[in-house]
């Protein structure tokens, strides 16, 4: 869908790369633009063939050009890819691309219709945009990390950088969406996206159950108050997640286990003291995951699997749709779209892999 569109990355890390990742996942051609010393993500964490698994998981379908952006020599370079470029994104703290000679202003002067993309933790102005920061940050200050509780009260560790992530969704969205406008108006745009902003985005509903109800966890029937939603452990000490918030599917789920005395208690608590509730933990107690798997496509009860990584492939629910796949060099990868692995992927690239391609190219097209 996006074939034709150039996209030149100037981000490290995670934020920017996902966003990118999805880009070139739909065709953009995502040209990443690397320091003499790579992406600092290629140095990050565990690694594979000397690569950081981080920039291995993001950073397939670009290519690879690295510049010194302090250099004059650098900052012509990265300006003539901005001319031919239709897309923009960089994730340098708020000021450092005017003193790299890469900022709006400067690349709007050599391509005026370009839409560009700053991705920052607090955006380019105001109380906070100057300080360091990371996703657990931005999970914090938004609300979103006071919903991950435990029993006690206490917010849990998240496994997922969920503010990352959905900052690179919510970046193409707008990226998107300023496109359709140049193809409209031949306007380019500049985005200003905040991660901490884009989280609090997720807030909705809390914020006005909040106000109306004094409650700060939202939506009462989705907090596992309720035995028709909730996350129960199995046999094996895993847990089977109960989403049977519709009648039927609370009488499916009721009928497919022969207890129809429990349909009456559709909307009763997960207290202790509710004997129906500590029935069906010890219903669930007594099979493995994978039966309850098993009933759960057998019955339309809104019940499936508290799945691993490792267990994505292997289950039912995704089966021949291959959403987890390695890539030619033996790196597993995550398709972004359902429809992705049916295209030619192409591994991430080495570092500055492209550097002569593109060097090359640039010269040709100023000498005609």
């Amino acid at each position: 869908m996006l074939k034709g569109i150039r996209v030149i990355d100037f981000s490290f890390y995670l934020p920017g790369p996902y966003a990118t990742l999805r880009l070139g996942d739909l065709g953009a051609e995502v040209i990443k633009v690397e320091p003499p010393e790579g992406d600092p993500a290629r140095n990050t964490g565990e690694k594979k063939n000397g690569d950081g698994l981080v920039f291995l998981a993001n950073n397939r379908n670009k290519k690879s050009i690295t510049l010194d952006l302090k250099t004059e020599e650098g900052q012509t370079a990265a300006l003539l890819l901005i001319e031919e470029a239709d897309v923009v994104i960089e994730s340098f703290r708020p000021g450092v691309t005017s003193r790299l000679g890469i900022d709006y202003e400067r690349a709007k002067e050599v391509n005026p219709g370009i839409v560009y993309c700053s991705i920052s933790g607090y955006g380019q102005a105001g109380t906070a945009s100057n300080l360091g920061s990371h996703d657990l940050n931005y999970m914090a200050v938004s609300g979103s990390l006071s919903q991950m509780k435990d029993k006690g009260g206490s917010p849990v560790h998240p496994t997922n950088t969920f503010a990352d992530l959905f900052g690179g969704v919510t970046a193409n969205e707008r990226i998107l969406a300023a496109l359709v406008k140049k193809e409209r108006t031949g306007e380019g745009e500049y985005v200003d996206l905040s991660l901490a902003d884009s989280m609090v985005s997720l807030m909705t509903n809390h914020v006005i159950y909040e106000q109306e109800t004094g409650r700060e966890t939202g939506i009462s029937l989705l907090d596992g108050e309720l035995v028709c939603y909730s996350l129960y452990e199995t046999k094996d000490g895993r847990y089977a997640a109960l989403a049977a918030l519709e009648k039927k599917f609370w009488t499916n789920f009721c009928d497919g286990v022969n207890r129809p005395d429990w349909i009456s208690s559709h909307w009763s608590t997960t207290e202790e003291s509710n004997t129906v509730f500590k029935e069906i933990q010890s219903l669930f107690a007594g099979k493995t995951l994978q039966e309850w798997t098993l009933f759960g496509l057998e019955h339309d009860c809104c019940l499936t699997p508290v799945l691993e990584p490792s267990e994505i492939n292997k289950t039912p629910y995704f089966q021949g749709k291959n959403l987890v796949w390695d890539n030619e060099d033996g790196t597993r990868q995550a398709a972004t779209f359902p429809q992705h692995k049916s295209r030619i992927s192409t591994r991430p690239p080495l570092k500055g892999e492209h550097t002569r391609e593109l060097l090359s190219q640039m010269d040709k097209n100023q000498n005609t």
